[in-house]
């Protein structure tokens, strides 16, 4: 026996992150000790990142089912939905966190490419991407490295792949400073009848591996993202994968041609785990097993051990079942895209699969017992309200007094760098590629997509407050799925459906877990009110960091990627006011309420209230109107308020432009309220004279809240209550320029 000589018993299996009793349940599936080969697979693939194993009971409670849908949660690599005219939408959004935090640039740059892998390994083509990141502290060295390491990682990968950033948010809080979040989000159209499933059946059928030779690259990349950042994480720079956006692009070119010639059985991205992850779901999937030889497998370096080549995470690399006798198909389209295209084994009968290096066996596993649903275990933790919520009760309004300068506030606002312009970053991104951003000279509150050939367009969205959700896990994620329902709706579209991206501490934290319980409770409930079912995602646990000893969990940040449809792409709303003397009109009930705003988070330096006012019901209903009046070529602009609250909505509404306001706030709620808080459920919109009647008439029958707050004015003047709070050029010039600055500074 030339490998597995390594002992194996409950401590070796300890430092592989597996518990005592995992590793007795190990034996008990096998029947036997498990060799240190099939040890490391059973690791990676009961591991947080790959088994889900303390969050799928949750997890299957989030509402999955609608008649747009065409694959269901977990199905496949990612979810689908049906467009109408035989089109169907392919999308999800993933994390790589830890990745991106001991080396940035290769952590972002291959959880873009990994992400696009999930989408064309289905048959589509990517069209779009997003993102959504938070970093800490930004006048801390290392956040400036760590942004400008994942934003040059998300560009170069994303701009030589070929695919637009079409839009993403950007925030900074100091409980981010060690560990970021990194969360990219792809998008891809395929017509249904091309779509290809991560499935392997049909005894003989060969199997092979295509794209980049496999190396040391990531090797268990699955066990780091499941464990806490500490000192000591950027010793585990082998766990980090390395990408190459220009093999990826031929890697997408190949596949989609393949498909095309009917070979395909299926296909499967080899993502975390790498081999021992696809040949596992493929073969559970299809209820069939496999033999591998390791010794086929194309190496870019010499004497890799059996775990190696199994666990490595090099990207670029697919696993293909085609049928049998069709081998020479598959190998000249490859071929002609100069990539590998190797028969490393065949499928077999039964659930035991076989790993061989040359005549001996190194591996015999149930793929079953490996996979999510099958084998893998599954915990409920325990879980409890956190202490802190002890100071959130605390809270009163009455005891933050009003600012005497206003116009003071407003630039401070203004300058936040998580209200600011986010042009630094969009500027290195590739945001026209393909030409089918509809948005890039028109502001709309989603990015919206054009579909080639159709009268249609996509509308896209990515979302999430932590503060709020901090503040109280279900309302604050109940306001993440509204706020990505408000931004679709605000540009025209109809939500369809939703990806989430679930970033939170350490789950054996009791007040930990009961911030993720929450959420899953807040989505749940905010998905069935928008008809907008979860198609899948990723949960990315262990954002946190051990210092002195001390765990620090991020803020619970379950990010939301909305997908929506313009059924007709010309009718697209934009969020820029258009004319002078066009009316000004704020839809929705205003609240004296400033919890959990950027303004008494930042500007009073409260870090601890309730969040805002939201009501589900209210918000609804209000979006429903919205879509009405659009619907009715009522209005001219559309723009909800979200951080930062309803000032900043009017400035940002000014920019295309170079318009101006005057407006008067409403007396019976303060004026840092009505100006800077961010209670929920409201859009400012924009009328020409000859319609607001009209208007009105529909807004009173409907029995909506609103309030006519004045006018468009010409020269870029800001006026409030009769008080001039300045230019909108000085507005822009701090909006535009604060980010770069921090950032260069």
């Amino acid at each position: 026996m030339k490998y597995n000589k390594e002992k194996v018993d409950v401590e070796v299996a300890g430092k592989l992150g597996l518990l005592p009793k995992e590793f007795e349940k190990i034996k008990e599936i096998l029947g036997r000790e498990p060799n240190y080969t099939e040890l490391s697979m059973y690791s990676v693939m009961w591991s947080e990142h790959c088994s889900y194993k303390n969050s799928i009971f949750w997890l299957k409670k989030l509402p999955k089912e609608g008649k747009q849908m065409l694959v269901g949660a977990g199905e496949e690599n990612a979810g689908l939905v049906d467009l109408g005219d035989g089109i169907g939408c392919c999308f999800k959004i993933e994390s790589h966190n830890h990745p991106s935090a001991v080396e940035p640039y290769q952590g972002a740059a291959t959880g873009v490419g990994g992400i696009n892998r999930d989408i064309f390994t289905m048959g589509a083509r990517p069209i779009a991407q997003l993102n959504s990141l938070r970093f800490g502290n930004i006048n801390s060295e290392k956040t400036k490295w760590l942004v400008k390491g994942v934003v040059k990682g998300i560009g170069d990968y994303g701009n030589a792949f070929g695919v637009p950033v079409v839009g993403g948010e950007v925030y900074f809080d100091d409980c981010y400073n060690v560990n970021p979040l990194v969360n990219a989000m792809s998008v891809g159209i395929v017509k249904k009848e091309n779509v290809v499933s991560a499935t392997s059946y049909g005894v003989g059928n060969p199997v092979f591996i295509v794209g980049s030779s496999t190396g040391k690259d990531g090797i268990h990349g699955a066990t780091f993202a499941s464990e806490d950042i500490t000192e000591k994480s950027s010793e585990k720079l082998p766990s980090v994968q390395v990408g190459d956006p220009f093999q990826e692009k031929l890697l997408l070119e190949a596949s989609l041609e393949l498909i095309k010639t009917g070979v395909v059985i299926g296909m499967q991205d080899m993502g975390a785990a790498g081999i021992t992850c696809s040949t596992s779901e493929m073969s559970a999937k299809g209820k069939h097993a496999m033999i591998i030889h390791l010794d086929k497998v194309p190496l870019r370096q010499n004497d890799m051990q059996p775990f190696e080549i199994l666990l490595s995470e090099s990207q670029e690399r697919m696993l293909v079942v085609v049928k049998k006798g069709m081998e020479d198909i598959a190998k000249n389209v490859f071929d002609k895209w100069d990539l590998n295209c190797v028969e490393i084994g065949e499928v077999i009968e039964g659930d035991i699969s076989k790993y061989y290096v040359g005549d001996e066996l190194v591996a015999a596993v149930s793929s079953d017992s490996l996979v999510l649903g099958g084998g893998a275990p599954v915990y409920q933790r325990e879980f409890k309200e956190p202490s802190y919520f002890k100071e959130i009760e605390k809270y009163d309004i009455e005891k933050i007094a009003v600012p005497e300068n206003l116009i003071e506030v407003a630039k401070s606002l203004t300058a936040n760098v998580n209200i600011c312009s986010r042009q630094w970053v969009a500027e290195q991104y590739d945001t026209m590629v393909g030409t089918k951003n509809m948005t890039t000279n028109r502001p709309s509150d989603a990015a919206v997509v054009n579909i080639k050939g159709t009268k249609k367009a996509i509308a896209l969205s990515v979302d999430c407050n932590s503060r709020y959700v901090m503040a109280d896990p279900v309302i604050g994620t109940e306001i993440a799925v509204s706020e990505s329902a408000r931004n679709i709706i605000c540009s025209g579209g109809v939500p369809l459906a939703i990806t989430n991206c679930l970033n939170f501490g350490n789950p054996y934290n009791p007040e930990v877990y009961w911030q993720f319980v929450g959420a899953i409770k807040g989505m749940s409930a905010a998905c069935k009110k928008f008809n907008a079912p979860v198609t899948g995602g990723n949960v990315s646990f262990y954002n946190q960091s051990l210092i002195d000893g001390k765990e620090e969990p991020v803020y619970p940040t379950p990010v939301i990627g909305m997908l929506g449809v313009l059924e007709d792409k010309q009718k697209i709303m934009t969020l820029d006011f258009k004319n002078e003397g066009d009316y000004i009109v704020l839809i929705g009930k205003t609240r004296n309420d400033i919890s959990s705003s950027e303004y008494l988070y930042n500007y009073h330096g409260v870090k601890l209230s309730p969040p805002p006012y939201f009501n589900l019901e209210e918000e609804h209903f209000n979006l429903s109107i919205i879509q009405n009046i659009i619907k009715q070529d009522l209005i001219l602009s559309a723009h909800d308020i979200s951080d930062g609250g309803l000032f900043i909505t009017l400035i940002e509404s000014c920019f295309n432009n170079n318009l101006g306001f005057d407006i008067k706030t409403d007396r019976e709620i303060r004026k840092d309220a009505f100006l800077f808080g961010e209670s929920q459920s409201r859009v400012v919109i924009s009328v020409s004279g000859d319609k607001l009647q009209r208007l009105q008439n529909i807004l009173d029958i409907s029995f909506v809240d609103y309030f006519i707050l004045g006018n468009v004015i010409k020269n870029g003047d800001i006026v409030i209550n009769y008080d001039n709070f300045g230019n909108i050029k000085e507005y822009r010039e701090l909006y535009y320029n604060t980010l770069a600055s921090k950032l260069n500074g």
